[in-house]
């Protein structure tokens, strides 16, 4: 009886520190993002595009030159449009 006493003693003591360890983990950071400027389709922007706009979903044509999309970092200039590569400036 007594084996089984400390048995569950110590089960539960090993389940209480993992929650505990668990708790104080810190949470995984997002991804890295990056404004990439020609890549977004009429409407699909993520903010600003250009003057006479105000925020996301403003842009008037496909792969406006101001109009920016967030991409993963390191990844806006690989991406290819009928317009050219992606861009890290307006243009």
């Amino acid at each position: 009886m007594n084996a089984r006493l400390a048995t569950a003693a110590f089960t539960l003591a090993t389940l209480a520190s993992g929650v505990a360890m668990a708790q104080s983990q810190p949470a995984a950071k997002p991804a890295a993002m990056e404004k990439c400027y020609g890549v977004s389709m009429a409407g699909q922007n993520d903010c600003k595009a250009g003057e006479g706009t105000t925020c996301a979903g403003t842009a008037k044509m496909d792969y406006q030159g101001n109009a920016w999309k967030n991409v993963p970092a390191g990844t806006c200039t690989s991406i290819k449009t009928p317009r050219g590569m992606g861009s890290l400036k307006p243009f």
